[in-house]
């Protein structure tokens, strides 16, 4: 008989994540700091927070091909997207980060050869819309390398998600590898900053990104989604590309044009739609 309160928990624990995962933008914007010197302590911060973890549990870590390709990826989706939050609004980078499904469905099919059915078609021409409206928008306000950025982190995004579905992927040593190679890119950027010299605020915002914004969030999702329906987990995650512009705009006074609002509904509209129609079908 299933435990009630493991029903409760795990959609708990995603909620939670969720939470977690949305005050990144927040973070990025309130630290003073170079993006790649922010992106090398936070990744060493989580990065040390994880191992220990995992090490007291007596996780197997394993290294293959497969491993070291979604490595790269979520290293180059997390250092884009830290790039991009100096760069373009909070509200930008994390909605056109959240095109990854739409980049699954490419890779699947020119890698793949996987058809694309009617849904991801229509799915696909709604985000491309919105993506388009944010790079008119960006004409005006001066965003068009961040929200560039953004992008190509949420196509480096979508391959870490499709490698990651191999049987021989195993994601915290993906991870933990992503941390490492983040952590040595953004190094340079940490020893010219004046940490000792920092504000405490700012030194707590970065103890924040790392140790809960990261690694926090990342094991409150694996925990999560073991005992949480697809659908709910997709109606969960969706909280956080919603829920971190509206924090950067309420602690941070930044705000999403008209037209970018418009375009970040599409997208998430789009998006989410897709998400809950795939779980929710017979596999």
């Amino acid at each position: 008989m299933r435990d009630s309160r493991s029903g409760f928990l795990s959609p708990l624990c995603v909620f939670a994540s969720a939470l977690l995962f949305a005050t990144g933008g927040l973070f990025f914007k309130i630290i003073p700091w170079d993006a790649m010197a922010i992106s090398s302590a936070r990744s060493i911060l989580a990065g040390l927070a994880l191992l220990v973890f995992l090490l007291l549990r007596g996780h197997r870590f394993r290294i293959n091909g497969t491993v070291l390709i979604t490595a790269g990826a979520i290293t180059v989706t997390n250092t884009l997207y830290a790039l991009a939050n100096k760069l373009t609004t909070a509200g930008n980078t994390i909605v056109l980060q959240f095109t990854m499904p739409v980049f699954v469905i490419l890779i699947m099919f020119l890698f793949f050869h996987r058809k694309p059915t009617a849904l991801e078609i229509a799915t696909c021409a709604v985000t491309l819309l919105g993506i388009v409206l944010f790079f008119v928008d960006s004409l005006s306000a001066g965003n068009m390398l961040g929200n560039l950025l953004a992008l190509i982190s949420g196509l480096f995004y979508g391959i870490f998600f499709v490698w990651n579905s191999r049987e021989d992927s195993e994601p915290f040593t993906s991870i933990l590898l992503s941390y490492a190679a983040a952590a040595l890119i953004g190094l340079p950027a940490l020893l010219r900053t004046d940490v000792a010299g920092s504000a405490p605020g700012t030194l707590l915002a970065v103890l924040g990104l790392g140790l809960l914004q990261q690694a926090a969030g990342h094991l409150l999702f694996a925990v999560g989604i073991k005992g949480t329906p697809a659908v709910t987990a997709s109606l969960i995650s969706g909280i956080e590309p919603i829920l971190n512009p509206v924090l950067v705009a309420v602690f941070y006074h930044e705000m999403l044009s008209p037209l970018s609002l418009f375009a970040a509904g599409l997208v998430l509209c789009a998006v989410l739609f897709y998400n809950i129609r795939a779980a929710a079908a017979p596999r």
